[in-house]
């Protein structure tokens, strides 16, 4: 929750355009944009309260509360897209509607009379519905009655327009459907509403069967947000992963899809896709080097199993360098960084016991890379892509077919310079998670999984670790050692929250991954906590081949690094 400030906020001033927006909450909108520009604005918005469950943080809906604004904003859970404003207190936001381009505005309560004005009979406590149906929106068809309302102890009348909502009290005993209810609430001037609703739909009878699933449009196609704006790339809304280091990014408002390739995309191909990344951050430190990923002459882990895993521990517990050094995780410049590398399993199978080989030789070689290797942030679009020299990707799924093998084209090693993605890292903005609201939520799925369980199954962005860790192990079975096929293998956790550094702020705790699983679940911003960090400090890896998996308390990833 931001800081409340000592002064009052300016009263704010919204237009109303139904079935799109209440001034620049548009639907559709992502919870990290709405977040982002209304705390930049903290003198307008002194106080933001977040509310989500925290046991379901990425299926149940999210709730923004401006109490100092009298507004709330429902967002769904798995898209986190603005389903809805609501109006709460008409005393602390002026609402304004303008039916036409030549005519003039209206107001939906009148401001409080200045000096020497002639005050309004209205109420200023929240518009009436005489004012409403005859001035403010005009006519419209018979509302809907909604009985004994939980939490109200009385029934509600809904005044419906397409795409906005006035509720007003009333009880049982006043309300017949027999009567003219509409001439009965215009006739008086004492029926003020409590509340109105922005959302998308004809009426509100018709919109709640939808409400959270609904394909909303493109913000682009609101008028007064694209009028003298530059176009952006239309935002990610799903990305397949296809294994062998292959990515397909899909747009939602087009049939269109772009392929990231690791090991051949290059810096160039990812500008023409998704313009110049909002940040690049260099990779300066190397504070995982003590964690070398032993070799096949001195690995004490299970050999080759016939499909080329030398070290199966190379692929279920790291993300290496071309050197087969673990390195550090940063992928920008804020105090948030993934499990873009990392060991896993025991100790004593990643850790070398002859670490002080690495010696100055190995230094210079690392400093060198400080200068072209680096992480593309894409904070809008929910993604990072570290850019390096050419590595080898992790190898193709066991189920995954020929034809898709081979589209797009698979790797060939170029011995050029040329710097090409190695790892794209997929950020899940969870509520309660330490960096959230640092991205914008992607979702993503993994697609050789799909139908594995059953038709139609899939195994995606809001799936828990649970059920993810079941799916992987019957996939990769045969590439598994024994005492993995049956049980979860042993995370390494991992804090975000210490340090004033990227690369100092990831502690692993040794002793804390027997109890991972036992721990309480997050919490998820309830009332009262920040939203910004500090819920969720402490998380846990899990790798697999080419995957790694930062999870929760709660069970939820976090953030999904692809290799």
């Amino acid at each position: 929750m931001a800081s409340t400030t000592s002064t009052s906020p300016s009263l704010l001033s919204a237009q109303l355009y139904p079935q799109q927006a209440l001034g620049f909450f548009i639907l559709g909108a992502s919870l990290h944009e709405i977040l982002t520009r209304v705390k930049a604005e903290p003198q307008r918005f002194p106080k933001i309260d977040l509310i989500s469950n925290p046991k379901e943080p990425v299926t149940k809906e999210v709730v923004v509360r401006l109490p100092a604004n009298g507004i709330r904003l429902q967002f769904d859970g798995p898209e986190q897209r603005l389903r809805m404003v609501e109006v709460v207190d008409f005393t602390k936001v002026h609402i304004t509607f303008k039916p036409g381009p030549n005519e003039k505005e209206r107001d939906l309560v009148r401001l409080p009379a200045k000096n020497g004005e002639k005050p309004s009979s209205e109420p200023t406590t929240g518009p009436t519905f005489r004012h409403i149906y005859h001035r403010f929106l005009g006519p419209t068809f018979a509302g809907e009655y909604i009985p004994n309302v939980p939490k109200r102890g009385t029934g509600i009348y809904v005044l419906s327009y397409p795409g906005v909502s006035f509720t007003f009290p009333m009880s049982p005993s006043a309300y017949s459907s027999g009567k003219d209810n509409v001439a009965l609430m215009a006739s008086s001037g004492s029926q003020v509403a409590t509340s109105m609703a922005v959302f998308a739909g004809e009426s509100w009878k018709e919109a709640r069967k939808t409400l959270w699933t609904a394909v909303l449009p493109s913000i682009k196609t609101f008028a007064p947000l694209s009028k003298g704006k530059e176009l952006s790339p239309d935002e990610v809304s799903l990305v397949k992963i296809h294994g062998g280091g292959k990515l397909q990014l899909f747009r939602r408002w087009s049939d269109k899809s772009t392929w990231i390739t690791l090991g051949q995309t290059t810096e160039q191909d990812l500008v023409i896709a998704f313009g110049p990344p909002d940040q690049k951050f260099y990779k300066s430190e190397q504070k995982m080097a003590i964690h070398k990923i032993r070799t096949t002459s001195n690995s004490r882990t299970r050999g080759s199993n016939g499909n080329g895993n030398n070290d199966i521990h190379a692929h279920l517990g790291s993300l290496r360098s071309q050197d087969g050094v673990l390195t550090d995780t940063d992928q920008s410049s804020s105090h948030s960084t993934s499990a873009s590398d990392g060991g896993y399993g025991s100790n004593e199978d990643v850790v070398d016991d002859d670490y002080e080989d690495y010696d100055s030789e190995n230094e210079d070689e690392e400093a060198a890379n400080v200068s072209t290797e680096c992480f593309y942030n894409y904070f809008y679009l929910g993604f990072d892509v570290l850019v390096s020299n050419q590595t080898r990707p992790s190898p193709p799924a066991p189920t995954q077919p020929p034809e898709l093998a081979a589209l797009p084209p698979s790797f060939v090693y170029d011995r050029s310079d040329r710097l090409v993605a190695t790892k794209v890292i997929l950020h899940s903005n969870v509520p309660g998670s330490y960096p959230f609201n640092r991205w914008r939520r992607c979702r993503w799925e993994i697609a050789y999984l799909a139908g594995q369980s059953h038709p139609g199954s899939v195994v995606n962005s809001e799936t828990p670790l649970d059920d993810i860790d079941v799916a992987l192990r019957e996939e990769w079975k045969e590439s598994l050692p024994d005492h993995e096929r049956h049980k979860r293998q042993k995370g390494m956790v991992m804090n975000r929250g210490w340090g004033d550094s990227p690369g100092s702020s990831i502690e692993f705790l040794g002793g804390w991954e027997e109890g991972v699983n036992d721990r309480a679940p997050g919490g998820g911003g309830l009332g009262g906590k920040r939203f910004d960090g500090g819920e969720e400090g402490t998380t846990t890896l899990y790798g697999f081949p080419g995957l790694v998996f930062e999870v929760l308390g709660n069970g939820y990833v976090s953030a999904l690094t692809v290799f």
